[in-house]
């Protein structure tokens, strides 16, 4: 298994759910956290532990993106007006490799960076090469074409593991899809409950 998996897992059976809703996650077989003290770990949560976890599930679900970089976001979307936890998930939907895991270009998020890192995505016909790199409105992205039958590209889109929200116009047979428009929490197809306002919380009395 690569450390990447590993990784991945880990996120998931830490916070005890499955938070990409993927078959293979350990947290359908058992649903204690990772070592050999998991199991004692089911005592209440604080206020504050409460908080902290759902801003870890919320980090982790994006491919566990550094503290400084979640945070960085949180601050953007606390300037902007309107609901602050609203703005977030708006600004973390985004993010070229979020848009990439969710037209089904890859089959995890963490897939999805690699293949933009790789330089395997084009926005508007550009080669963009940075998972955080931030889509407008009308923002096409697509495969470049040399890499139209990578393996994990052919898998991605063929499975039927996830749908595609609405707010991408995806095509799979040219793997093309447009941004639409920022999604609300309520567009986003998280398989688990994401709450961000806690999240909010959680920064607001740091």
């Amino acid at each position: 298994m690569t450390k990447r998996q590993e990784a991945k897992y880990k996120i998931d059976r830490r916070m005890g759910e499955n938070i990409w809703g993927r078959a293979k996650s350990p947290v359908n077989r058992r649903e204690y956290g990772p070592g050999q003290h998991g199991q004692r770990r089911k005592g209440k949560l604080s206020d504050f532990g409460v908080q902290l976890r759902a801003k870890q599930k919320l980090k982790g679900y994006y491919g566990n993106i550094s503290e400084k970089q979640f945070h960085g976001i949180y601050v953007e979307a606390s300037r902007l007006r309107g609901d602050t936890g609203a703005l977030l998930i708006g600004l973390l939907e985004r993010r070229l490799d979020a848009a990439v895991y969710r037209a089904k270009f890859a089959p995890t998020v963490f897939a999805a960076r690699q293949l933009v890192n790789h330089g395997h995505v084009l926005v508007n016909g550009k080669r963009v090469n940075i998972g955080s790199f931030r889509l407008k409105e009308g923002d096409v992205v697509e495969v470049r074409e040399k890499s139209k039958q990578l393996a994990i590209v052919l898998e991605a889109v063929q499975s039927g593991e996830r749908d595609t929200p609405d707010y991408l116009e995806v095509d799979t047979n040219k793997l093309t899809a447009r941004f639409v428009r920022v999604p609300g929490l309520a567009d986003v197809p998280y398989p688990v409950q994401m709450e961000p306002h806690l999240v909010v919380e959680h920064y607001s009395r740091s």
